[in-house]
C-alpha cells in the first residue's frame, strides 16, 4: 500500500486547538480565506472534516446570523454528490462546521498534478456536479463559490463541498476589508460586475469547471484578479483546446446572459447525448493516476491519543470512601458530537480482582478518572476516545446535536442533567428514584389541603359554577407565554382574544410558521418538507423550476383587496379561500388572512423578499395573531 504524501495531513501546530466541540483534532487538512480544516473522528471511528471559522468572521454578528441560517439550510442537503453536514456550532467563540471526510483529491489538485481528464471522466464529473447543484438549489441555496477546489474526486463520483460558508461571509463588512468571497477565475459576469447571484451563477461556474477539467486550465486564462474579471465580463472564453464534443455544452453554460444558460436538467441530458456509451458511475470513472491519489488519502493518520493516565490517588483517612459502582453503570460518559464530558473526580484505586459487591440502594458512583481506564483493545474504538457504554447509540450523520448538551447514557446516574427524550430519541429516560411511600402520602395530603384552601379563598360565596362568574377557556391551548385566547363571558358568549403583533419576521424558503408559537419561529417541515406538513403558513421555493408560493397545510388563506382592512372581523367574514398564493401576486403591503384549523387567525402583511445579493432566499412579513379566536376544527 502506498503511504500518504507528506502534504496531505499536516501535523497540528502549537497555535492549533487540541479539541473543537468535543472532537479531538488529529491533523490539518488545509486552510483558506474562511478558516482552517482539520481531520478528526467520530466516537465510532468515522473520519470527518472539521472547519473552524476565522476569528475575524466570528466577531461579526451579521456573519454569525447568516452562518447559522445557511448551515441549517445545508443540513437539508443530502445528495449523493455532496458531503453531508455532520455537526456544527454557530454559538461558540469560534463557529465550526463538520462534514463527512471525502478521501479524494480536489479537481484543482488532480488537474495540477496529472493534467486534463479524458472525455468520459469529464462527462461523469459534469452530471455528478449538476446533480449536486440540483439538490443544493432545491434546499434554497446558491453555492456562489463553485470552483475546482470545492469539487472533490471520490472513488464513486465527485463531491461538491463548501456550500454553507461563503454565502454568509459575502454579506459581512469584512468583504470590503481585504477578505474576498468567490474565486475570480470562476465567477459569472453578473457576479463579478454587479454582485448579482442566482442559480444561473452556479451554472456558469459549472461550465467553467467542465472547461477546466477538459482543457487543464481556466477558460478565461490566468493572471491578476482584475485582468481575469475584465475578460469574464467583456471577452469570450478561449475554448480552442476544448474537445469538439463539449463545445456546445460549455458555450451555453458560459453565456453572459443568465437566461441563455441551460437548466441543470438540460446539462445532464446533453452529457448523456454526448456519451458514446451509457453513463454509469463506477470505480473506474477516473484515470488510474488520479485514482492513486484516492488511495493515498485512505491512509489516514491514527486518531490523537489521550494523555497518559495519572497514578490513582488513595483516599486519606479523613476521606469518605465512595460507594461501589451501580451494576451496569457506564465507565465513561460519551464525548463528541456535541455531547459534553462530565467532570472527573478522584477515585481510589480498586484492588486487583476485587469482587463487585451489590450496589447499595440509591448509591451513586463517582465519575471515574482516566487512571481507572484500561487501554482499549485493538479495533474496539479509536485511541483517544472514551469507551462508549453498553447500548450507547452514535447519532447518525446529519443528526443535529446541541453543543455542550449533557446526554445521560443508559445506566443514568445522578449528576447529569436529564434531557427531554423527544430531543434525543434513542436514549431512554433516567430510572425513577424511589422515595419512601410515607413521605409521598403525607406530601400529597398536605398539598391537597392547601390547594382546597386556596381555591376556597378565591371563589365568591356560593359561586361554584360557571354561570356565576366562572369562565371556561375554549379552543386549542396556546403555547407557553402567549396571550390568552378567546373565552366566554357570563352569558356564555365567546369574547375575542387580544391580538399579538410581530414585526419583520423573516420566513426562509422552504420553512414554515405555526401561529401558536410565541414568537412565531420559522421551522423546516422535516423529512416530508413544507408542502406535505401541517404548517399554518409556509414559503416554498423551487429554484430549479422557478416555482415560488406562500401556502398553508393547516387551514385557509385569503388575499385581501386594497380596499379591505386586515382585521379579525374581515378575516372571519371572507369566503374567498385558497391554500396557495403565488409570490408574483403579492406586493409590499399586501395583507393575507391566515385561518388555521387549530382556531388561530392572523393577518400577514407582505413586506418584500430577499435581494439578489442575499445569501439565502426569504420573505419578510408583519404578523398580527389572534390565538384561539375560533373553535379548532377536527381533522379528518
Amino acid at each position: 500500500m502506498s503511504t500518504p504524501s507528506s502534504d496531505l495531513f499536516q501535523p497540528l501546530r502549537p497555535d492549533d486547538p487540541a479539541t473543537v466541540g468535543g472532537y479531538r483534532l488529529t491533523a490539518v487538512l488545509g486552510a483558506g480565506g474562511m478558516g482552517k480544516v482539520y481531520l478528526s473522528y467520530t466516537p465510532g471511528g468515522r473520519p470527518i472534516a472539521l472547519k473552524v471559522i476565522r476569528p475575524e468572521f466570528s466577531e461579526d454578528p451579521e456573519f454569525r446570523r447568516r452562518f447559522q441560517q445557511e448551515v441549517r439550510a445545508a443540513q437539508r442537503v443530502q445528495g449523493l454528490y455532496t458531503a453531508p453536514v455532520i455537526d456544527f456550532d454557530t454559538e461558540g467563540s469560534q463557529p465550526w462546521l463538520a462534514t463527512a471526510y471525502v478521501p479524494g483529491p480536489s479537481l484543482a489538485h488532480a488537474v495540477a498534478r496529472h493534467g486534463r481528464l479524458p472525455l468520459r471522466s469529464v462527462l461523469l464529473l459534469t452530471v455528478g456536479v449538476a446533480e449536486a447543484l440540483h439538490v443544493i438549489h432545491g434546499a434554497g441555496i446558491v453555492h456562489r463559490d463553485l470552483k475546482p477546489a470545492n469539487v472533490l474526486l471520490a472513488g464513486d463520483g465527485p463531491r461538491v463541498i463548501d456550500f454553507g460558508i461563503a454565502r454568509a461571509a459575502d454579506a459581512t463588512s469584512l468583504t470590503g476589508s481585504g477578505v474576498s468571497v468567490g474565486t475570480p477565475a470562476f465567477m459569472a459576469p453578473e457576479q463579478a460586475s454587479a454582485g448579482t447571484v442566482t442559480a444561473g451563477t452556479d451554472i456558469f461556474a459549472l461550465g467553467q469547471i467542465v472547461a477546466y477539467a477538459a482543457i487543464g486550465a481556466p477558460a478565461y486564462g490566468e493572471g491578476s484578479s482584475h485582468a481575469v474579471l475584465y475578460r469574464i465580463v467583456h471577452e469570450d472564453p478561449d475554448l480552442s483546446a476544448l474537445p469538439e464534443e463539449l463545445r456546445p455544452l460549455v458555450t451555453r453554460c458560459l453565456s453572459r446572459d443568465p437566461a441563455d444558460r441551460p437548466t441543470l436538467t438540460e446539462v445532464i441530458q446533453m452529457c448523456h447525448d454526448l456519451s458514446p456509451v451509457p453513463l454509469r458511475q463506477g470505480e473506474d470513472w477516473l484515470p488510474q493516476a488520479v485514482a492513486g491519489s484516492i488511495t493515498e488519502r485512505l491512509q489516514l493518520p491514527e486518531p490523537a491519543r489521550t494523555p497518559p493516565p495519572q497514578p490513582a490517588v488513595a483516599p486519606t483517612p479523613t476521606e469518605v470512601s465512595p460507594q461501589p459502582p451501580v451494576q451496569g453503570a457506564p465507565a465513561y460518559p460519551p464525548t463528541g458530537l456535541g455531547v459534553a464530558a462530565a467532570p472527573t473526580q478522584s477515585a481510589p484505586a480498586a484492588p486487583p480482582h476485587a469482587p463487585a459487591g451489590p450496589a447499595a440502594p440509591g448509591a451513586v458512583p463517582p465519575a471515574p478518572t482516566h487512571a481507572a481506564a484500561a487501554p482499549a483493545a485493538p479495533g474496539a474504538v479509536p485511541p483517544g476516545y472514551h469507551t462508549p457504554p453498553p447500548g450507547y447509540q452514535t447519532p447518525p450523520p446529519g443528526y443535529q446535536t446541541q453543543p455542550g448538551y449533557q446526554t445521560p447514557p443508559p445506566g443514568y446516574v445522578q449528576g447529569f442533567h436529564a434531557p427531554s427524550p423527544s430531543h434525543h430519541p434513542g436514549y431512554p429516560p433516567p430510572a425513577p428514584q424511589r422515595k419512601p411511600k410515607g413521605l409521598i402520602i403525607a406530601g400529597a395530603v398536605v398539598a391537597a389541603v392547601i390547594g382546597l384552601a386556596v381555591i376556597g379563598s378565591l371563589l365568591p360565596d356560593g359561586s361554584g359554577n360557571k354561570a356565576k362568574g366562572g369562565s371556561t377557556s375554549t379552543g386549542a391551548s396556546p403555547s407557553a407565554g402567549t396571550p390568552s385566547g378567546g373565552s366566554q363571558d357570563k352569558s356564555g358568549k365567546r369574547t375575542d382574544p387580544a391580538p399579538a403583533s410581530y414585526q419583520g419576521v423573516n420566513l426562509t424558503a422552504n420553512y414554515q410558521l405555526m401561529l401558536a408559537d410565541n414568537p412565531p419561529r420559522p421551522a423546516t417541515g422535516g423529512d416530508v418538507g413544507v408542502l406535505y406538513n401541517h404548517g399554518d403558513l409556509y414559503f416554498y421555493l423551487d429554484t430549479l423550476f422557478g416555482d415560488t408560493k406562500v401556502g398553508t397545510n393547516n387551514g385557509k388563506l385569503v388575499v385581501l383587496n386594497n380596499s379591505q382592512k386586515g382585521s379579525l372581523e374581515t378575516c372571519r367574514a371572507e369566503t374567498r379561500y385558497t391554500e396557495k398564493i403565488g409570490l408574483d401576486q403579492l406586493s409590499d403591503g399586501t395583507e393575507i388572512c391566515v385561518l388555521s384549523d387549530a382556531g388561530h387567525i392572523a393577518v400577514a402583511t407582505y413586506r418584500g423578499k430577499s435581494g439578489a445579493n442575499d445569501p439565502s432566499n426569504y420573505i419578510t412579513l408583519d404578523l398580527t395573531i389572534w390565538r384561539n379566536a375560533e373553535e379548532p376544527k377536527k381533522r379528518n
